[in-house]
């Protein structure tokens, strides 16, 4: 069993930016269903030019974007 996830943190991004959706796709010519598979966090694959378009178009890092949760690691702690 995998215990382990990662997070998808764009719509924390854009709500501190105060960005639609629709602004994101405009600025970046992507499709509005790849923004919101990123923004809901529901991809299986991650597309190395889409993450990169992102981060130059937000102005952020790959690390701010996505997080990598242990929670078989989180649990222990506990």
């Amino acid at each position: 069993m995998n215990e382990s996830k990662i997070i998808f943190k764009l719509k924390k991004i854009m709500d501190e930016k105060k960005m639609s959706k629709n602004h994101l796709c405009k600025l970046t010519g992507l499709r509005f269903e790849t923004v919101q598979g990123y923004y809901k966090g529901n991809i299986s694959r991650v597309d190395l030019y889409v993450l990169s378009l992102l981060c130059k178009t937000l102005d952020c890092r790959v690390e701010d974007l996505i997080e990598y949760q242990d929670t078989k690691k989180e649990k222990q702690l506990q």
